[in-house]
């Protein structure tokens, strides 16, 4: 079981993205005094503990409530009803249900469920066309019949969100206010729905053992259960649940490009003692977008002495954010990848 350090729950701001999310008519110049104030506060965050909660994201409440109570129904049927939606029959698109011990950290199975979901594209669009990994239509449960459009409809509404937040790291960082809008012209957008049973189960350590997300950045909704811990200076910290928040942390490809002046979140999730139902979304870079690190347009220096868990280099990484995501993606479900990746193969050998 974690070690929970609350005490140092000050140490992750609240950080209010009002003036950032507004759209249309209602959107503010990037010269907006509590604009450019909200951008140095997520900066700060950024050079700092490197994660943090948004309130006044415009999110709704309700919405919010519909979801996890759809989720709660969903995780409550039974073995036959979920494996109608299992992960394996999304195929490439790479969507749908896996069960308790399903997903590896590290080489460890977590002591969770849940359901992966992404951009609901048509089968003729050409990504779908193409075969692209992740691509593709969802995998929705018939009952709940309700857990479909909310799904939808939060995508939609925490990607604005996400995008809200990057323009005013943008902001901070005195650059232009669209300067994420070249990595997410069409970013890979990614949520899954976790189940977290109260103990855990067999063979699990962890509900997720210690990780870093992938993309640029994570916004994740929790219940009232608690469980987050993420690590800061070498300790970690408990983060208490708020549910008029969005937690934000960042993934891998932020401390890429930012250089290390920014660094991707460590965390985990401890076993918790009653059930716990958490929804991150993923605002990852564009499939094809090239990822490298611009020190001519973010200053800043990668921070000495720090140890990856995996003991990886994501300033090494180069290529397309797809690649490297994919890489990541061969570690959590290692079983499945092999399936997914023969079956590309043989797709592009036909091609040929």
């Amino acid at each position: 079981m974690a070690t929970w350090v609350v005490v140092q729950q000050a140490r992750i701001p609240t950080i209010d993205v009002a003036a950032l999310v507004a759209s249309g008519p209602a959107r503010r110049a990037a010269d907006d005094p509590e604009v450019r104030r909200a951008g140095e506060q997520l900066v700060a965050a950024c050079e700092g503990p490197g994660v943090f909660q948004v309130v006044g994201h415009g999110v709704d409440d309700d919405l919010r409530r519909r979801l996890v109570a759809a989720a709660r129904a969903f995780f409550a049927s039974d073995p036959a009803e979920k494996e109608r939606i299992a992960m394996p029959l999304g195929g490439r698109a790479w969507r749908g249900w896996f069960p308790l011990g399903g997903e590896l950290t590290s080489g460890a199975p977590d002591g969770k469920e849940g359901i992966y979901f992404g951009t609901e594209l048509p089968a003729d669009d050409p990504a779908v066309v193409a075969g692209t990994p992740l691509h593709g239509p969802n995998l929705f449960p018939e009952r709940p019949a309700e857990l479909g459009p909310l799904v939808l409809r939060w995508i939609d509404e925490v990607t604005d969100v996400g995008r809200a937040v990057l323009r005013g790291l943008a902001v901070g960082m005195d650059l232009a206010a669209d300067w994420f809008d070249a990595w997410c012209a069409d970013p890979t957008v990614l949520f899954r729905i976790f189940h977290y049973p109260a103990g855990g189960t067999d063979g699990s350590t962890w509900g997720v053992g210690e990780h870093t997300d992938y993309g640029l950045l994570t916004l994740l909704a929790e219940d009232a259960t608690g469980g987050l811990e993420v690590r800061v200076d070498g300790e970690w910290i408990a983060v208490r649940p708020d549910e008029r928040a969005l937690v934000c942390n960042l993934g891998d490809m932020l401390e890429r490009l930012s250089g290390g002046r920014f660094v991707a979140t460590p965390h985990r999730v401890a076993t918790p003692t009653a059930d716990r139902v958490s929804m991150p979304l993923f605002l990852d870079p564009g499939w094809d977008v090239r990822v490298h690190a611009l020190p001519d347009v973010v200053p800043g220096a990668r921070r000495p002495g720090r140890d990856r868990w995996d003991g990886e280099d994501v300033h090494l990484v180069d290529g397309p954010y797809g690649e490297y995501l994919m890489s990541r993606v061969a570690r959590v479900f290692p079983d499945l990848f092999a399936v997914v990746a023969a079956d590309l193969a043989d797709g592009l050998q036909h091609r040929v």
